[in-house]
């Protein structure tokens, strides 16, 4: 059952580690915005202080004295990011959530924009996509901006349901949907995975196209400890994407093996073929001519075997993890819903 959506309380969550540099700034234009948007919508911004080892509690906590519509939360240490935005929506009240990232990479005016389109076709997540037609980047270094391209097309390949943009967290949630998803991921992980367990419930996920825009956060490349690490955000990218549908890499390794094999295995029986047509009133068996082809090529015979053994493994692994991917669904699915009548 959706929530009533006149005029709609919209909790801004915000994740935080060491952003004493920007935070102080960056809050100030959203509650500015917010401001603006004050007739349309009731608000409040939650900030997550995920273990900062700066000022950045301070400083979140200077703005909730002064200001009623901010709730800070402090983590005590690092839980890192999937952690920081479990945190967030569970304390959250509004019943749109939007996650933004503190360093505002994606504009404020992404707020109204997700949340306008989330109400507009009553969706379950909308979010805010680069790298679709209509999107854009700006300013972010070039080894960065090819490894998430390449991550969220590589991504693009693996999931069921196609997105131009697996893993910014930059989005609107319904706060009923988010808040009833059962989470298990404590880092970068988290938005791919939402994505996949929203695909399990079917959920309406919605992109609009997006400036992700680096200029002003590079002013403070040297000041800043939050940056996340390029390669293992990479790699975490890569593997995440085993989430969506893992057993298409199996079987597409096996498949690619079996040619293979297929292809010496073949190409030795030709020559065995070809040895026993051309032995015409010679009595050999196809065993003795297969023996020769044996001593001939026993390399062909080694590799051909082994690749034909990995192939089987593979395509077995395949059948297996689909097989237990839709068990997980199910179950999934039959978790949620337990938990949602529960709570009713």
């Amino acid at each position: 059952m959706k929530e009533p959506l006149t005029k709609p309380f919209i909790s801004i969550v915000i994740p935080c580690y060491n952003e004493e540099a920007i935070l102080a700034i960056n809050l100030n234009c959203i509650i500015d915005y917010m401001n603006m948007l004050s007739s349309q919508y009731d608000w409040e911004i939650v900030v997550i202080n995920d273990g900062s080892k700066d000022k950045t509690g301070e400083i979140a906590d200077d703005f909730s004295k002064k200001n009623s519509h901010i709730k800070v939360i402090h983590h005590p240490t690092n839980l890192n990011l999937g952690n920081a935005l479990k945190t967030g929506f569970k304390n959250s009240n509004g019943n749109i959530i939007v996650v933004l990232d503190v360093d505002l990479s994606y504009g404020v005016e992404y707020i109204e924009q997700m949340v306008a389109k989330l109400i507009e076709d009553s969706a379950d997540i909308v979010i805010a996509s680069p790298y679709m037609k209509g999107g854009k980047v700006t300013a972010v270094p070039f080894s960065r901006k090819i490894m998430s391209k390449w991550v969220n097309k590589f991504m693009r390949i693996a999931a069921q349901d196609k997105y131009y943009t697996y893993t910014s967290m930059v989005r609107a949630y319904r706060g009923s949907f988010i808040r009833n998803l059962n989470l298990k991921t404590k880092d970068y992980e988290i938005s791919p995975e939402i994505l996949y367990k929203g695909m399990i419930l079917r959920a309406r996920i919605i992109e609009i196209p997006a400036h992700l825009d680096w200029t002003e956060q590079n002013k403070y490349k040297n000041q800043r400890t939050s940056s996340i690490k390029i390669l293992r955000s990479f790699f975490s990218g890569i593997m995440s994407s085993f989430i969506f549908r893992p057993y298409i890499f199996f079987l597409a390794i096996g498949t690619f093996l079996m040619l293979l094999s297929m292809y010496e295995l073949i190409w030795l029986l030709f020559d065995t073929l070809k040895d026993l047509s051309n032995s015409a009133g010679v009595n050999i068996s196809f065993s003795s001519s297969l023996a020769l082809q044996f001593r001939k090529y026993p390399q062909s015979f080694i590799i051909g075997g082994i690749t034909f053994i990995a192939a089987i493994q593979f395509l077995s692994l395949g059948f297996l993890s689909l097989q237990s991917k839709r068990y997980f669904e199910e179950l999934f699915h039959l978790g949620t819903s337990i938990k949602k009548q529960k709570e009713n």
